[in-house]
């Protein structure tokens, strides 16, 4: 029997976790250190106005398992409807549960559960096969494949912020850990008009009552809305589907969306677009460097903003504080971030190419995901790009691998049984870090990985140096 060591202690390595699991394969989870393995960021326990971007119904941690969140949910709160949008530190909690009662079930069968709270720092091929995943301990953990279910990497500042500005305290650079203000901000300035940014402005609204907040991005465009209850299906998905499939350009493939819309007035857009869901990878694989830089660079913003939707109350809550004056949103770029505190925030406007500063007491940067592994200063990414285990997608939006998640070395071939999983992979599969998504890749690399177990005769299977943690 083959071991498996998943590195990343978020949903997605929970999720995989429990898929080895079923498959009765010994998993080492290196969780890192952690409060609670499986939450990571995304659904770490913050405030009840950060809410999941799915109905209830419809999100879960593994795949074929839609609807259970949506009991365990009902379990904790009274009134949870199917379609209710509910906080995201509530499905942190139901992770935790499902990462409970599959451990429970295999120490029931008798069969070892590894838990490591703490960091890998190295991963080292061995002679025989397989790797050598050192931790910050100094112990090494033998493994026959290596999953890296990392999530999103550090938040590293934009170019445009001065060292003074980074040094000041003023300038945050994590949205989701914020030092107590004192005394209490009376301006706050987020960057990023995103679903990163509007759970940082609700934060901030609570926290700092009487403060201004301002908000700005290149487009100033806060997500669109999910409608209050799911839309009917459109009627020529599957059609729709097709043509975009064989279109050879980006721009192609918006007009076949718009011209559908047109065609079907009596249709929601969104049903449309969540339609596209199953393909879009293949969307994505099917364009060439020229044409991917071409989306990013002109139809990125459009996509995330109807992609990626924002729950009903989330945007009522906006509303609300821009119609009361306490929320200002600009459409600008930054050209620079200076001063001591307050800092003094260089902005081009779009609309008129005009320069203006805005000041603020705290800017805090909340742009979301950043999986540029080449800038990193992640230990263990460093280290295995160093060691050409690994290479850095071309357009910086993760590790360059194979459909499957392996990762291609710095020669550009598989290198054998080192997998990613989640955020690492958007430069192969675009679309790859919401539950949706993660959940069926977990499944679909677990089956993979049991399936080469069963091929290959074994003698002794690998073990840890020292017996690992229990959870």
């Amino acid at each position: 029997m083959a071991d498996i060591a998943i590195i990343g202690g978020g949903a997605a390595g929970a999720s995989l976790f429990g898929e080895l699991l079923r498959h009765g394969t010994r998993v080492h989870w290196i969780t890192g250190d952690r409060p609670a393995a499986g939450r990571g960021v995304a659904y770490a326990a913050g405030s009840d106005r950060h809410l999941l971007n799915v109905r209830a119904h419809a999100i879960g941690l593994f795949a074929g398992g839609e609807g259970e969140f949506l009991q365990f949910a009902r379990r904790q709160v009274d009134g949870v409807g199917a379609d209710d949008f509910l906080p995201r530190g509530l499905f942190g909690d139901f992770i935790e549960a499902q990462v409970r009662a599959c451990a429970d079930l295999a120490l029931q069968q008798g069969r070892p559960v590894q838990i490591h709270p703490e960091d890998a720092v190295r991963i080292e091929p061995l002679c025989d096969g397989g790797y050598a995943v050192r931790l910050a301990s100094g112990v090494l953990i033998k493994a026959d494949a290596v999953v890296l279910a990392l999530g999103a990497l550090a938040p590293r500042p934009l170019k445009a912020v001065s060292r003074e500005a980074l040094q000041s305290g003023a300038y945050v650079l994590d949205p989701w850990r914020i030092a107590r203000q004192e005394p209490a901000p009376r301006r706050v300035l987020v960057i990023g008009t995103g679903l990163t940014a509007v759970d940082t402005l609700l934060s901030a609204a609570e926290r700092w009552p009487s403060a201004e907040l301002v908000a700005l991005s290149r487009h100033g465009r806060f997500p669109f809305e999910h409608t209050a209850l799911p839309s009917a299906p459109y009627a020529r998905q599957s059609a729709l589907n097709s043509a975009l499939l064989a279109c050879g350009s980006p721009l192609a493939m918006l007009r076949r969306v718009h011209a559908a819309i047109e065609a079907a007035p009596q249709t929601d857009w969104r049903s449309l677009l969540d339609g596209m869901r199953p393909i879009n990878a293949r969307l994505w694989r099917r364009l060439n460097a020229k044409q991917r830089r071409q989306f990013l660079r002109h139809l990125r913003w459009l996509w995330e903003a109807a992609r990626h939707r924002v729950a009903p109350a989330s945007a009522r809550a906006l509303d609300a504080m821009l119609e009361h004056g306490r929320l200002q949103v600009h459409a600008a770029r930054v050209l620079g971030v200076d001063g001591h505190g307050p800092l003094q925030v260089r902005v081009r406007h779009r609309a008129t190419q005009q320069l203006d500063t805005l000041g603020a007491d705290l800017v805090i940067q909340a742009t979301g995901l950043d999986t540029a592994v080449a800038f990193t200063e992640h230990t263990l990414l460093s280290r295995l790009l160093r060691d050409g285990l690994a290479t850095p997608d071309p357009l910086q939006l993760g590790v360059a691998a194979h459909p499957d998640g392996q990762l291609l070395n710095a020669r550009g071939e598989l290198q054998v049984g080192l997998y990613a999983i989640g955020a690492l992979l958007r430069g192969n599969l675009w679309e790859c870090s919401a539950m949706a998504e993660i959940r069926v890749a977990a499944q679909q690399l677990a089956r993979r990985l049991a399936a080469a177990d069963a091929q290959v005769p074994r003698g002794e299977s690998a073990m840890a140096v020292r017996p690992a943690l229990a959870p």
